[in-house]
């Protein structure tokens, strides 16, 4: 008889190729049949709600693996939640208004000189966010992303618009609306206000001058100021000293000048300036000075102010403050106080006004050299010179930005408390990683009112209405509530139709004119996410306000979280969400942003169609999201292999248990083998350990902890297993146990990881023996207590393994010298000292089991003196059996030991 072909091989038809390219698509085919989503919806209908609320991606092009990053996370955690029972709906939805979308509808018409009227060119917007709206749907849901995708909002939809405009409608009531003049960020490239959300920091080369200011009472007596904005000096009012500093008079003697700076700053604006023959005066208090009036540098008609402030620090420059309240936050603020108002000589292309007298006409920023002339020539310059240093940028244009005072509208933030409120209620928050409320409280407490108004056509108007009589912008409540409803029916086009008439009803709130017409701002865009918790969350009975997550990049912390958190501490006067969790930015493998200029960018749909979905899932899994994340098709090779260990252990478990019946084969835990029950209390601990992970939101653990137990279980157990496999009779209760076990093994670890590998646990579970559950992902996530776990085996089983580790280095120097070559030609002595502490030793049978766990044909132990462990490996000099190939004296055809189990 040919022994060999009796073996019980393997028989299964999962594959060892992945080919996820091609059985992916199969598989969201076979959920979308069965209605999958809807099937998950039924079953945890009614239990305890966990919501995670999608912050709208912008629906200007085609994902990107930012994109795939964030999906992926959300969908792992939504996946288990879902699965540990909770009623988590996900509702995807897209953020459709804004800038980058009219500037690329505008300039394909503008390339063919068509004139467009604003509710032309805001149906093709539409068109656009529509398309790509679409087009980032269908690879979200090709990335295995489960969702309501049917049901999904959009900001441009008339309900959603409408519930904008409710929401700006509550807090206009409650008071944190108002129209201000006041300086804020401004694109004179997109001709349009910024928030501070869309406003990008990078580096700039600016002039910085040293200019002087000359008192009005006093002879040849100057207030030296140092700025890295020439243009702005046309808009000076002020010089602003700090209270608390103490300044000097110093004289230059070549020029008989006196300079009045800050005392600690002398050494420093003397270098920088290259001064010779300088001597000090005088102190001088700067309360003295307070009030005195000095010379504009540009217009010596006009007066500049000395004020104190103590925004005025000792940095850089003299500690004295050239102060325009048209062109800075602290210098609007502090001008306040000194009844200025913010003048701003800049039209909304950055070009000065006639106010600003010769310099009318000029871009801002080719002017800086022109004045700098000028102040050459009234010898007003003490020096010039160029500084690179951060600046602000728009985040569309890229071009730098300007501080610039217009009419806007705004949200109040100190309004009842708004912005303590919020800082109190950060601790309620979780954040995640935790020093994510540090960054958020810092920019809390610096933050400005948010400037609302945009001066562009795609969006939800402010509802506002201007008087052609007078010029004033007013809210009228009753028609905004008009608006709503109609807008609810028929969207805003309506609004910026040139035919549009306001109602006679309506007059202005100042002087009573019937003659108005609609502003024809924009509201911010992140006004328009900001209410999503609104529009989408607490007008939705199966999502409910608060949220459990917000989950998205860090550039979130000043975007998106800060906007919906004002919003709904202002409204609701609590926070939208219970917990916020941020990931990092996409660089390449060498630590470098990923741009298409830079030639290293990787799309997800290049990934996925080399690699597949899962792969990119489990990519996304296996980077700790709290850092930048990498990403390179070296790591994801590195992934791959990773991949391939789960799969193999997978195939290997499947294939070995294609003839095992549950129903009438498994194997009573009190009856298992030991090596199995060691099986089943690992699996148990990883069960654990995974759990507290997913909990923690600790994605790359779980990734850690699973390919560990996959090569400890491929390297040993599954590797001592084939014997008793591939060998024993079908029924032997030894390999019953050991099918029990691995059953028991991959039906978890399948359902461990279904949340991030979704389509290949889908394709595991149909191949389970005689599972009667439709799909994977209908399935409940394993408990803790779930397998039972020992510790008294696995600490058996570690000190087991310790000294195979020995054993197998003893053994491979005979394999490396060539006197063996499978491990089984080997012959083991274990010689074991007297005081030798080891309970391993202790047990019973202990020698078979060593020779198992070994995978060797001989195993020998032999007391001797002492308090050591002596591995002897030699080769076996046994006979070896066609059929287990293990080494022995037997006078059979086969060993002894395969009668017993083959019943021979």
């Amino acid at each position: 008889m040919d022994w060999v072909k009796t073996l019980n091989l393997p028989k299964t038809d999962f594959p060892m190729k992945a080919n996820l390219a091609t059985r992916e698509p199969e598989i969201l085919k076979f959920w979308e049949n069965i209605q999958l989503y809807k099937e998950i919806k039924n079953k945890n209908k009614g239990k305890k709600k966990y919501v995670l609320h999608d912050g709208p991606p912008y629906a200007n092009g085609e994902i990107h693996m930012g994109h795939a990053l964030n999906k992926i996370l959300k969908d792992i955690i939504v996946k288990y939640y879902t699965m540990q029972g909770y009623d988590a709906p996900y509702i995807p939805g897209w953020d459709c208004h804004g800038l980058p979308i009219e500037l690329n509808v505008t300039k394909d018409f503008k390339k063919t000189k068509e004139q467009l009227t604003k509710v032309e060119i805001r149906e093709r917007c539409r068109e656009f966010a529509n398309k790509y709206s679409e087009i980032q749907k269908t690879d979200f849901i090709r990335l295995g992303v489960f969702g309501e995708w049917d049901s999904s909002y959009l900001t441009m939809s008339f309900d959603y618009e409408a519930s904008i405009l409710e929401a700006f409608l509550l807090l206009y009531e409650k008071g944190y609306i108002y129209r201000g003049n006041k300086p804020i960020y401004w694109c004179p490239h997109c001709a349009t206000a910024l928030a501070e959300a869309e406003v990008e920091y990078d580096d700039h080369t600016s002039h910085s001058i040293y200019v002087k200011f000359k008192l009005k009472d006093e002879d040849n007596t100057y207030l030296v100021i140092w700025t890295t904005t020439p243009w702005t000096l046309p808009a000076n009012q002020a010089v602003c000293l700090n209270p608390d500093f103490t300044y000097i008079k110093i004289k230059v003697k070549e020029t008989e000048e006196c300079y009045i700076i800050a005392s600690d700053l002398k050494d420093s604006f003397i270098k920088e300036c290259k001064l010779q023959n300088v001597e000090i005066i005088e102190k001088i208090s700067p309360s003295g000075l307070e009030h005195k009036k000095c010379f504009h540098c540009l217009y010596p008609q006009k007066e500049s102010i000395v004020i104190l402030g103590k925004h005025v620090t000792k940095e850089s420059g003299t500690g004295c403050v050239h102060t325009a309240p048209g062109h800075g936050l602290e210098d609007y603020l502090i001008g306040i106080k000194y009844g200025m108002k913010p003048y701003s000589p800049v039209n909304k292309y950055g070009r000065f006004t006639e106010s600003a007298g010769k310099y009318q006409g000029l871009f801002v920023q080719d002017a800086n050299d022109i004045i700098i002339e000028d102040l050459k020539k009234t010898k007003l310059l003490v020096k010039s010179g160029k500084i690179t240093h951060s600046y602000p940028h728009c985040w569309r244009c890229k071009n730098p930005v300007l501080f610039r005072a217009t009419e806007q509208w705004f949200i109040n933030v100190e309004h009842n408390n708004l912005r303590k409120n919020i800082l109190d209620k950060m601790k309620e928050i979780r954040w995640i990683p935790a020093w994510g409320e540090i960054r958020f409280r810092s920019m809390i407490e610096i933050r400005p009112d948010w400037c609302l108004s945009r001066q562009r056509v795609w969006g939800v108007p402010l509802p506002a209405f201007k008087c052609v009589n007078c010029g004033n912008e007013f809210i009228e409540i009753e028609w905004l509530k008009e608006m709503i409803n109609i807008t609810r029916q028929q969207g805003l086009d309506y609004w910026f139709d040139e035919d549009y008439k306001v109602s006679q009803k309506y007059e202005c709130s100042k002087c009573k004119s019937k003659n108005l017409k609609p502003v024809q701002d924009i509201l911010d865009v992140w006004f328009d996410s900001g209410v999503s918790w609104y529009a989408v969350c607490k007008k939705n009975k199966e999502l409910g306000f608060p949220v459990a997550l917000y989950l998205e990049g860090s550039d979130q912390h000043r975007g998106w979280f800060q906007s919906s958190l004002i919003c709904s501490m202002a409204i609701e006067e609590i926070p939208a969400f219970e917990s916020v969790l941020t990931h990092g930015f996409l660089l390449d493998g060498e630590g470098r942003a990923m741009h298409k200029s830079a030639g290293n960018v990787i799309s997800p749909q290049e990934v996925i169609k080399k690699h597949g979905a899962d792969v990119l899932r489990l990519w996304v899994a296996s980077e700790d999201y709290r850092e930048d994340i990498r990403l390179s098709e070296k790591i994801l090779i590195q992934v791959g292999e990773i991949y391939k260990r789960i799969r193999n252990t997978a195939r290997f478990i499947l294939g070995n248990i294609s003839d095992f019946n549950p129903a009438t084969d498994t194997v009573p835990y009190e009856k298992m083998d030991i090596f199995d029950k060691w099986s089943l209390s690992i699996t148990s601990a990883l069960v654990a350990e995974v759990i507290d992970a997913y909990d923690e939101y600790r994605f790359h653990s779980i990734v850690h902890s699973v390919n560990r137990f996959c090569t400890l279980l491929s390297s040993f157990y599954l590797d001592i297993l084939k014997d008793r496999l591939y060998t024993h009779k079908k029924d032997d209760l030894q390999r019953r146990s050991s099918q029990s076990a691995m059953l028991s093994i991959i039906t978890v670890l399948c359902r461990l990881l279904a949340p991030i590998l979704s389509f290949t646990t889908e394709e595991i579970w149909r191949h389970l023996p005689d599972n009667k559950k439709l799909c994977v992902h209908l399935s409940s996530f394993p408990k803790k207590e779930e397998l039972k776990r020992d510790l008294e085996i696995e600490n058996f089983f570690n000190e087991l393994l310790e000294i195979r580790d020995k054993v197998n280095k003893e053994r491979e120097k005979l394999t490396k010298a060539g006197t063996i070559g499978s491990s089984l030609e080997a012959k083991i002595k274990l010689k074991i000292g007297k005081e030798y502490k080891s309970k391993l030793f202790m047990r019973d049978n202990v020698d078979l089991l060593l020779k198992e766990a070994f995978i060797v044909s001989e195993l020998e132990i032999e007391n001797i003196d002492g308090n050591e462990l002596i591995i002897e490996a030699t080769r076996t000099d046994g006979k070896k059996c066609p059929r287990c190939w293990k080494y022995s004296k037997f006078e059979e055809e086969i060993c002894d030991i395969c009668k017993i189990h083959c019943n021979i």
